[in-house]
This record gives C-alpha cells, sequence and structure tokens, in this order.
C-alpha cells in the first residue's frame, strides 16, 4: 500500500511540473489561453523593424494596449510594413502618435511603444501611424565604430 501511494505522489509532482513548463512556455511565447478582446487595425511603416515579430507587445505609457499581428516588406516602398491589433478599450490613442521600435533591456525582445501626440482625434481601424522610429541597429553601430565611421 506505502508503494502505491508512493507512486500517486511521484505522478502527481509530474503532472504538476509538466503543467507549469506548459504555463511557462505559453507565458514566454505570448500565446494564452483566454479569448481575444476586441480590437482595431493600425498600421505603421519603418526603415528597419529590427527583430519584431508577430505576436509581439505594442505598449502605451508601459502598459500593454495591443500585439503585433505581421510584419512584411512594402513592395512600393520597400520599407516594412507592420499590422497592429490594438485593444478596443484603449480607442483614445491620440492620431499623431508616434510609433517606436525599443527594445526591453540591453539584449531583450523589440515591441513598439507609442508616444502620445496631443490631437484631439483618435486613431481608427485602419490608420496608419505618420511618425515611426525605426529600431536601433547595434551591430551596425559597433561597426560604425570600429572602422573609424561613428562620426560620419
Amino acid at each position: 500500500m506505502a508503494q502505491r501511494s508512493m507512486e500517486i505522489v511521484v505522478g502527481l509532482f509530474i503532472l504538476a511540473g509538466g503543467a507549469a513548463m506548459l504555463f511557462l512556455a505559453l507565458q514566454v511565447s505570448g500565446l494564452t489561453f483566454k479569448a481575444s478582446s476586441e480590437t482595431y487595425t493600425v498600421y505603421a511603416y519603418f526603415n528597419d523593424a529590427g527583430g519584431l515579430g508577430a505576436r509581439g507587445k505594442i505598449s502605451l505609457a508601459g502598459v500593454q494596449v495591443g500585439r503585433i499581428r505581421e510584419v512584411s516588406l512594402d513592395q512600393e516602398t520597400f520599407q516594412a510594413r507592420v499590422v497592429m491589433d490594438i485593444d478596443a478599450a484603449y480607442g483614445a490613442i491620440p492620431a499623431d502618435s508616434s510609433a517606436i521600435i525599443r527594445t526591453s533591456g540591453l539584449l531583450g525582445e523589440q515591441y513598439i511603444d507609442i508616444s502620445p501626440g496631443g490631437d484631439m482625434e483618435s486613431l481608427a481601424d485602419g490608420d496608419t501611424f505618420y511618425e515611426t522610429q525605426s529600431a536601433l541597429n547595434i551591430e551596425r553601430m559597433i561597426s560604425n565604430f570600429a572602422s573609424g565611421q561613428a562620426g560620419q
């Protein structure tokens, strides 16, 4: 009987460990089990999208307000086109706001930070951020500094 109880306890411990690993994997990947809320779509064009990818976060004042749906190349302008899904609860983002690609930490993941403007009109479904700031390319900066082209 003691042997059977020990096997049940070990089995439960392994199941709890597996559930914890699944939870952590979902947190790191940005996937969730919660139902998606209502969103509206906005666009931004960047000269260099850096390491942005689908399901990347979009924040405003440090609060996550949406997710990146897609990053693709615009065949006409040869810029990175970023499609963003903003939660409908944050529908009052000023129309003259700018989208900036930032990095969380020194070598962390890249995300879009919205810097709010002062316009009375708000971004609506299908609107575009006209003012953007591309990703800081650390490799290019180091290469330019090492080759003596930093001041040029």
